[in-house]
Order: C-alpha cells, then structure tokens, then sequence
C-alpha cells in the first residue's frame, strides 16, 4: 500500500489492490469465530472500486467485517457526512440538531458491542474504531470551540519547549532527550504580525478541541466495555495520530483545506476574514504547518515525512487489565503498526492462517509485541523497518536510522525536489538521541552505506522499488495508469437513479472543454438543483431558481460565478444545456460558458481561473439533489429537488481534445501556485 488508493498506479507496490494471499486481521478473526465490527474512517478499497456497481470484494464487510458504517476515504465533513455508508450502501446522517460524525461513530460503536455482550455474552469481538477526526476539516461542535480559547496565545516556540517538559516528567521521553532541529523556511513565532498570531492561534485552539472531543468519544466506548463486563479481558489499542501531525495546509494555514490539495496557499488575509467561522460548517479548516512541526515534538518533520520520527512515531495507549500487570507506566520498546496485528492474534490464541480461501497466505511482516506489554524487561523482537512516502525514506535497524527527506509536506512548495539520487542522508544512533537531533553521517559513513543497502534490499522485498516520488499529478487515472471507469468513452449519461458518485468515479470535468445537457419536464415556476458536483467549498452546480436555468461555479469558496438565464421555462419539456469552453494550456486555467436553452444561446459567462485537480475528497456527483453542502449558497443542500420526477437524464459529454499535459508539466501545476 505505497499510497493512498486515489493515487495508485501500476506498479506492484502501488495498485492498492489487496491480493488474495494477503487476508486481513477482521478476516481471520471472524473466521475463528469472533464478531467484527468496523466504524469511521477506512481508506484502503481501491477508488475505482468505490462507484455503486462495486466490485464490493475489497470494500470492509467483504474483507472480515460483519458490521461497517463509517464512510471510505481521506476525510469528510463531520456535520453534513455526504456519503456515508452502512455496509456497502450509501446512507444520510441522523437529522437532528448538532449533529456530529464522532458522536455518531461512537454511538454506533457503543450499540454493536452492547448488542453483541448482551445477545451472546460468550462470544468474543473484534471492534476497529477509526474516526474522521483528528483530521482535516478541523470540525469542532459549537460548544467546545472555546475550551481552549487563549492557550496557545505564547506561540509554536515556546509550546514545544512546553511539550518536551510535559514528556519528561510524564516519562515518555528520556530525560536526555532535546529538541530537534526547526525547518528552515518555517517562521518563528515573533515573526509574523498580529493577524497571522492570531488566525493561526485560533486554528490550534480548534484542534486542540476536536481532540479533547474525540477523546470524549473514545471515553464513550470505553465506558460500554466496563458497563458489560468485559473490561479485564478487553485489549485497547489506542494509536494517537496520523502517520505525524498534517503539514500540508502551508504556512497560514487554512479556512478550506480544498485550497492546499489544489496546490495553493491559503492566505491570513482569507482567514481572518473567517476568524469567527471557524471550525463551524461554513469552513473546512486546518491549521499551520509550524503547528505541525510543533506538535511532532520533540521529532523533526511531520505527516508524509516517513524518513524521521516527526512523520512516523506515534503515541499508543495499550489497556489490558487482565495481563498488563504495572498499569500507567512506559514502554520504550520499538515497535511499528504492523505489530498490531500479530499481537491481537497471540492474545487471543489465534494461529496466523496459512491457507484462506484456497491461497497461500504471505507471512506476517510484523512480530507480537505481547512480551513488551506484559513485561517491561523484555528484550526488544522488531529490529529493522523501512519507511518510504513521495520519496521521504528511511530505515531502522537495531537503534540505528539512516534518513532521507526528499519533499516538503506542506502545499504549493517553491522548490520542488531534485532527483532522489541528489537527497542527502543523515545517520542517528536512537539508542542515545532519542529525537534524531545530532546527525552521524560525516563521521559513521561505512555504517551510513550499510544501512542504505539494507533500505534498498527492504524496500525490494516490499514491492517499494521503483520509487514514485509524484503527488498531484497520480490523481489523475490516465496519467498513474489505473483503472478508469469511463475509460476511452467521452460520454455518460446519468438520471435521478445513480447514485452518489465520487470523483475517481465521476466523469473529470477538470481542465477540459465539456457539455452538460440535462432533458427536463418543466413545471410553472419550478426550483431545484438538477445536476451538482461538490459543495460549498468547491465544486459546480446546474439548477433552476423560479423557471430560470442557473449554472454556479464555485472556485474553492473564493468565488462563486453565476451564469443565469433570463429565459423562464415554460411548461412541458426542455432541454437545457451548459457549454464549457476550456482555455486550455495549463492546468486551472478560465473558461468560456454558456448556457444554452432549447438549443438558443440564452446566457454567456466568464471563469478567470478554474479548480485544476480535485473538487472535494468527500462530496459527490449527484442528479436532482447536492448532497452534503451547497454549491451555490441560495439553495438548501440535501433536499431532493422537485425535479426529481421531471429529469429524463443528464448527459455529460467531454471534449475529443481532453487535454493531457505531460508529467513534467503536472508535476510543475503541482508545486507552482496562481
């Protein structure tokens, strides 16, 4: 799994493609007679897999999950879900008043295992919790956005000194252990003005309080599991983070993450313009990169950046009353989240499979960690690890990493990295310098060479080579070289019946000259969306406001164009159609639209700029109603439009002359901001 499944390519390491000889942790455990429930967040079903065809084969309740809600991807709004999922279909939310996509994953998670504990007593489960949340958007329930209003007014420098206090008398760090080095190009806290302190503290303020939040949460769960009974001989794996804190929103931050995974920076100016919508519904927040940095304290890097520790190591909370005989102490063992899985099969006395299925299963990569959990003296059993992501990589092996940072995480980098033959490695000796601050390189070369030999034989034998060091660029099928769903055709034709469509599914409107003819029966001063792609923080919208045609573009919630007709539809049937003219040369480049009624022009607009790779990594492609938010804020989303009944079908028709710029070229759009 070289990568997330909306950027997979061909190669073996990086199709997202499970294999057969490969069965999952959920699999084996049913198999051996264990209850399976999954909920929140999974993100390893291929995109392509994911349209309401299937195949559902690599979709959870079909890879040893009997129970799943939750939804499939890298995020979602957590106060309008637009495409939630219970099983292998698409469900709304609960309606109802503060609404909360944690909430609801714990609510759900709570009523599986108490109907499990109450229903049979004896049989045991397996209950894999994986919330939106801490993630970006940065959506935190109205009353907790000021708990922590004012505590971060002192700034990212001196946080971090405060961190690496707090970790030294809690006992999770050596005594010894010092701040890593600060990234050029990332600013000190004294030096930016008042409104940059300021957006930028509110937006750790935020984050701070979903995380209080989702501990709320997980307090819930736990609370079920002691109500039951089943608290001394329940095991509670709670990983505390994601691969390193997020960098990539740059270093203003953001009020619509959609604006960084475009490739742009955010500005203090947009933000602060929002300051006191923030973390509501009207925004898709995220804070800076330095906070980041400074909450992958005392580590270098964060999230993507799997050479250091910064991007890689992770707090994890082990609860097991039944066999952890020193409750609230430490462990300095190393270990990697491919332990987790051999862990849970030895406590539960579950041999590996070597057959599922008809298919001779791989081995595990990862060892128990059982004898770190119940003895703290035990010797350490995971000796070396590689780590590999766009190009950052690194090894372990026995206290030793050698570590190379190819790419900056964060958006819209001015300077994109050179070949991965030019990186520079760097040697640490964890055993004594716990936070990888004094690199060895210079004065250890034999030991330096050695280890890059053995990331290189790891990363052969992990179907890491070749290594693919592209980023935006991979979103697009044609140019990763993954399964399309359109394929060579340049058309589809969509009705009220199709169901939600995500974009890797989507017809790619993006970046190329296309129609939208939708064949409708009017009715007397009608209103409703006919056809609409995204929401209120990108995306387009065809629809009729009192019998006049509408088509809205919403440029990342930076600008919203209209195109309106004056013409009134009258009665009966009509076709109504968008012609989108692409500029064409580049990627977000303008376009010419217009909107034609009847086959007669009836309106011409203009987009100076258009949105060059993704419209959201959550909403949908819907017919007859916008789901999740709105693109265009004079209509409710969510509501099935009185067309509903009245679209005959909606055509979208692409250009013969799809652009296709080369990868040299994406790779430029990528990292080049407007």
């Amino acid at each position: 799994m070289g990568g997330i499944p909306e950027t997979a390519t061909s190669a073996p390491g990086y199709t997202s493609v499970r294999p057969p000889s490969i069965a999952p942790l959920a699999r084996i455990l049913r198999d051996n007679g264990y209850a399976t429930g999954a909920f929140g967040k999974m993100h390893q079903t291929p995109a392509w897999e994911l349209s309401p065809t299937g195949p559902f084969d690599r979709w959870p309740t079909n890879e040893g999950f009997e129970k799943f809600y939750g939804f499939i991807g890298a995020e979602s709004d957590h106060f309008a879900p637009p495409d939630l999922i219970s099983g292998t279909s698409r469900v709304d939310p609960p309606q109802r008043d503060g609404y909360h996509l944690s909430e609801d994953l714990a609510e759900q998670a709570v009523a599986w295992i108490s109907n499990v504990s109450t229903v049979e007593p004896e049989k045991p489960w397996f209950c894999y919790l994986s919330f939106g949340a801490t993630h970006a958007p940065l959506h935190v329930p109205a009353e907790w956005r000021d708990r922590y209003r004012g505590e971060f007014a002192h700034g990212w420098d001196v946080e971090r000194e405060q961190i690496l206090k707090r970790q030294k008398t809690l006992g999770v760090v050596p005594q010894a252990a010092t701040l890593a080095p600060w990234p050029d190009g990332v600013p000190a806290w004294d030096s930016l003005d008042a409104k940059a302190r300021r957006t930028a503290e509110r937006l750790m303020e935020l984050y701070a309080a979903m995380a209080e939040h989702t501990d709320a949460q997980v307090g819930r769960v736990l609370a079920e599991i002691d109500r039951n009974g089943s608290r001394e001989n329940t095991i509670v794996f709670y990983i505390l983070g994601d691969n390193g804190p997020a960098a990539e929103a740059g270093i203003a931050g953001t009020w619509n993450e959609v604006i960084e995974v475009n490739g742009l920076d955010d500005s203090t100016e947009a933000i602060f313009e929002r300051l006191d919508e923030l973390g509501g519904p009207s925004t898709f927040p995220q804070y800076p990169s330095a906070w980041a940095l400074c909450m992958a304290t005392p580590y270098q890097w964060a999230k993507t950046v799997a050479s250091h520790y910064g991007g890689t190591r992770n707090g994890l909370i082990v609860r097991w009353p039944e066999r952890i005989p020193d409750s609230g102490t430490s462990r300095s063992h190393w270990h990697h989240v491919v332990d987790i899985a051999p862990t849970i099969l030895e406590a539960s006395g579950i041999p590996a499979p070597d057959e599922v299925d008809g298919f001779m299963q791989r081995p595990m990569d990862g060892v128990s960690m059982l004898d770190a959990l119940t003895d703290g003296d035990s010797p350490e059993t995971h000796h070396t690890q590689y780590f590999e992501a766009l190009g950052n990589r690194g090894i372990y092996h026995r206290g030793w990493t050698a570590v190379t940072q190819h790419r900056h995480p964060w958006a819209a980098s001015a300077n994109p990295p050179g070949p991965l033959s030019k990186d520079r490695w760097e040697l640490y000796d964890t055993s004594d310098d716990w936070t990888q601050a004094r690199d060895l390189a210079a004065v250890r070369l034999d030991l330096l060479r050695e280890l890059q030999d053995l990331f290189l034989i790891e990363a052969g034998r992990n179907n890491v080579l070749p290594i693919d060091d592209r980023w935006a660029e991979r979103y697009n099928p044609k140019i990763a070289n993954r399964p399309d769903l359109l394929g060579d055709r340049k058309s589809i034709t969509l009705t009220p019946a199709t169901e939600r469509l995500r974009e890797n599914v989507a017809p790619n409107v993006k970046n190329v000259s296309h129609r939208i003819i939708a064949r409708i029966e009017a009715d007397e001063d009608a209103a409703g969306v006919l056809v609409a792609q995204g929401g209120r923080f990108a995306g387009w919208s065809l629809w009729i406001d009192h019998g006049k045609p509408i088509y809205t573009y919403n440029y990342m919630g930076l600008e919203i164009a209209a195109i309106e007709s004056p013409t009134t539809l009258t009665k009966g049937p009509h076709t109504v159609e968008v012609s989108f003219d692409y500029d064409g040369g580049g990627y977000g480049r303008g376009a010419t639209v217009e909107l034609i009624v009847d086959g007669l022009s009836s309106a011409i607009g203009r987009l100076e700029r258009t949105v060059a790779f993704i419209f959201s990594q959550a909403e949908t492609l819907d017919v007859a109603v916008n789901r999740g938010t709105a693109v265009d804020p004079r209509y409710e989303p969510g509501e099935p439009s009185r067309y509903r009944d009245r679209i005959h079908s909606v055509e979208i028709v692409l250009s013969d002359d799809r652009f296709s710029p080369s990868e040299l070229e994406m790779e430029r759009a990528n990292r080049v901001a407007h």
